[in-house]
């Protein structure tokens, strides 16, 4: 890419930042061209910071796909927490994203919390108002007329991630925001995880799919093996934690039956996203409040930045 080396070339850091469930995970996996962070219709599914390369003739941006901001409830939201704040410290320019399904009626606590954290950083930040393709035009300029008057924003940026609408202006102006750097990672580079980290995230995206109630949010995923084998299937073998003997059997099925279709759609996943074949062993054991102690999160990855 022959533009990298002129003074022109833009690279840095931008964290995508907002309540839970508002769409930062499909907004990243668009941007980067590969599912790389977990999405589901139920709040709070990422927990780690996500980053997501894209690279061009004229950029690379590192996004930071961050958990959703909340009130913590225990450990393990704290800790979720500290790493958003941790992200929007070390980004370049920020994107605030906002839902446009919430009216002036609705419960904006927490889309405000994200502000009230935003509003003391001296960082570029870019508000964008996801799901703008439920709204109609009308009703859609309303309510950015609200957010602006709201949070004190000149401009905010109207997108629809899931129809990749509105997402070409959006990345111009995160462009303009960002300093003018060489890259940093090989222009072929999606993400600075590893495949272990990814197989875990598919593995606990399917059970936030597949359970009700208190078994997603109970649940964490280890990899404790993963072994590639030349000509042959790479074998990995995962250990789902849960905090109580009940959430086990809940999770495990009558005769194994719901885990297993667990572990079958997850492999099938796996393997695209892998692009080879791979044979999946899952067990389940029980970890007592894990979600409450530190050894546990730092073992399990959550508390490492």
């Amino acid at each position: 890419m022959e533009n990298k080396s002129k003074q022109n070339y833009h690279c840095g850091y931008v964290a995508i930042v907002g309540a839970p469930n508002v769409g930062k995970s499909t907004l990243i996996n668009l941007i980067v061209g590969k599912k790389i962070s977990a999405v589901t219709s139920k709040p709070q599914t990422t927990r780690h910071k996500i980053v997501g390369i894209t690279t061009t003739d004229e950029y690379q941006i590192i996004f930071i796909d961050t958990p959703g901001v909340l009130q913590p409830a225990y450990l393990l939201h704290e800790v979720m927490l500290k790493q958003t704040k941790a992200s929007i410290d070390n980004a370049d320019s920020i994107i605030f994203m906002l839902d446009a399904s919430l009216d002036e009626r609705s419960d904006m606590n927490l889309q405000t919390t994200a502000f009230n954290i935003l509003k003391k950083t001296d960082k570029n930040i870019i508000p964008v108002l996801n799901k703008a393709d439920l709204l109609s035009q009308i009703i859609l300029e309303k309510r950015t007329k609200y957010l602006k008057d709201l949070y004190g924003f000149k401009e905010i940026i109207p997108i629809s991630a899931k129809n990749d609408e509105g997402t070409k202006g959006m990345m111009d102006i995160v462009v303009s925001t960002l300093p003018e750097h060489p890259p940093f990672y090989p222009s072929d580079m999606i993400s600075e995880h590893s495949e272990r980290f990814f197989v875990a995230e598919i593995i606990r995206e399917k059970i936030f799919e597949k359970y009700q109630e208190e078994i997603p949010y109970s649940t964490t995923v280890d990899i404790v093996e993963f072994k590639e084998q030349e000509g042959r299937k790479d074998v990995i073998n995962a250990e789902i934690y849960v905090e109580k003997d009940q959430q086990k059997g809940i999770l495990i099925g009558k005769k194994g039956l719901a885990l297993k279709a667990v572990g079958e759609e997850a492999r099938k996943e796996i393997e695209l996203f892998l692009e080879r074949p791979v044979y999946l062993q899952l067990y389940v054991k029980v970890r007592e409040k894990w979600r409450e102690q530190q050894k546990w999160l730092k073992r399990l990855g959550y508390d490492n930045y």
